[in-house]
């Protein structure tokens, strides 16, 4: 399934619009430029959708990450063992989540 708002999101940032649902014939294009056509929109659904896809790792890493200020308060310390278990819990969590995936 097709998604306009994605598409509309991603690939027309800055622009002015609305929809209800996600059908196109719901799309109002409140932007002076010209309207996307359905299929000018539906063209940039497969690279949307990989592009999306191909980044889901970030938002994935980002949660999982354990907090930077466990790092920081290891630097105050001067506590090797808590920057590295930081480290090392931060290669976890990149090996957990490759970019690959």
């Amino acid at each position: 399934m097709i998604d306009y708002s994605l598409i509309l999101t991603i690939n027309h940032p800055g622009k002015e619009w609305s929809l209800v649902g996600n059908s196109y014939e719901s799309l109002d294009w409140r932007d002076s430029s010209k309207k996307p056509s359905k299929d000018e929109l539906d063209a940039l659904w497969a690279s949307t959708k990989a592009s999306i896809d191909a980044n889901a790792y970030k938002a994935k890493r980002a949660a999982a990450y354990p907090p930077v200020t466990d790092y920081l308060d290891g630097i105050v310390k001067n506590d090797k063992a808590q920057i590295d278990k930081y480290v090392a819990d931060c290669l976890a969590v990149k090996a957990k989540y490759p970019k690959s995936s």
